[in-house]
């Protein structure tokens, strides 16, 4: 099978597997425990808040450990809105991000807050003066994500942040798709509350954390909840929160190694594009857009998306019509969409995703299913 699906989720590491396995079985006790297994179930949890917390360049304390991405952005969306005076209800957020922050934001315009959704210019940035044109003297919360999982485009967050903070707006960001594949850093970004996950980054699925600054008055969405200071309810999943930090701590070592090998794979897929004269344009072919170079959005001319895709598959290729979590939905992609393309070009949107295993062989035949469906499509 070649895997090109690196954005929806990774493969477990051997590093990672290894730390799950060994935690499930010599670290079970419960975290809150008061016994001895209890207490080392909480030394790894400590351990693992210490280790994100320094990739993220933050504090141990600020770590919340949740059971992914999407319950990261759920909470720490709904429970930064909780702790917003009664004057500052209005959250502002992007037309692009991911479905679990476009599900927090209706959550809270139902119980009464009021939501702004912004659009991106035609690059798909959200620039400065966009987030100023939205901004209201009551705005208490904004949330842009890092980078899109879709098309790839990251966001200038250090030029918005400043602008939000002059006017003590509290700033999230969802950065389950940059961390571990780019720098993520919580000082240069400037932002008050990070989300991230496990499975991006060659961890088991079940994890993920929120970063919250000291300074954030945040109130708990689910009252009475007592593991994670609070933040959530639930036993917390200490062999694959383990492995998160293991598996963390790898991809950081080897960061800069597989961004140069992703901008060569990168750049490998268009020079073949070009010399097989494939109908196939990328969003990468303009120079305006910052983008993460493990994600390629395509257009394949004639093709619909979807059709591509299980073409694909059937030839034991992995590609997607972008996130994971929106599939199934025939619709052209808000991302897409907001890039200003026709809803014909945006139905024919196609995304490869490289991690750990890619190679150019891989690209070479994805491009050889490329050609054969070319090939009967002139035939037909």
């Amino acid at each position: 099978m070649v895997y090109l699906d690196y954005a929806a989720s990774t493969p477990v590491s051997e590093e990672a597997l290894h730390v799950f396995q060994q935690l499930s079985k010599d670290c079970y006790g419960n975290a809150s425990s008061l016994h001895d297994a209890g207490g080392r179930a909480n030394d790894i949890l400590t351990y693992s808040r210490q280790s994100i917390a320094a990739i993220l360049e933050g504090e141990p304390e600020g770590i919340y450990f949740t059971s992914g991405g999407t319950e990261s952005n759920l909470l720490a969306i709904q429970s930064m809105a909780n702790g917003l005076p009664a004057d500052r209800q209005h959250v502002i957020t992007t037309s692009v991000e991911h479905p679990s922050v476009h599900h927090a934001v209706k959550s809270l315009e139902r119980l009464g807050a009021k939501v702004t959704i912004i659009e991106p210019n035609q690059d798909g940035i959200i620039t400065q003066d966009i987030l100023k044109d939205a901004l209201l003297p009551e705005t208490g919360l904004v949330s842009i994500q890092h980078a899109n999982s879709e098309t790839g485009i990251i966001q200038p967050l250090a030029e918005l942040a400043p602008i939000l903070k002059e006017r003590h707006i509290l700033f999230h960001t969802d950065a389950v798709q940059t961390f571990g594949k780019v720098r993520v850093s919580i000082k240069e970004l400037g932002v008050d509350a990070v989300s991230i996950s496990s499975h991006k980054v060659y961890a088991p699925k079940g994890a993920g954390a929120v970063y919250m600054g000291a300074h954030v008055p945040w109130k708990p969405l689910y009252s009475g909840a007592v593991q994670e200071n609070g933040f959530r309810p639930g036993t917390v999943n200490v062999p694959c929160i383990g492995a998160f930090a293991a598996a963390s701590e790898q991809l950081i070592l080897k960061l800069d190694e597989q961004k140069r090998q992703n901008e060569q794979l990168r750049d490998y897929f268009h020079q073949q594009l070009k010399m097989r004269q494939l109908p196939v344009r990328t969003l990468q072919n303009n120079g305006n857009r910052p983008m993460l170079p493990h994600i390629i959005g395509c257009f394949f001319e004639g093709f619909e998306g979807q059709y591509v895709m299980l073409a694909c598959n059937r030839h034991g290729i992995c590609i997607s019509t972008g996130s994971a979590c929106a599939s199934g939905y025939h619709h052209p992609s808000p991302a897409v969409k907001a890039l200003h393309v026709s809803d014909r070009d945006a139905l024919q949107f196609i995304r490869l995703s490289f991690g750990s295993k890619s190679s150019k062989e891989d690209i070479d035949q994805l491009l050889h299913t490329f050609e054969q469906l070319q090939k009967e499509k002139k035939g037909a």
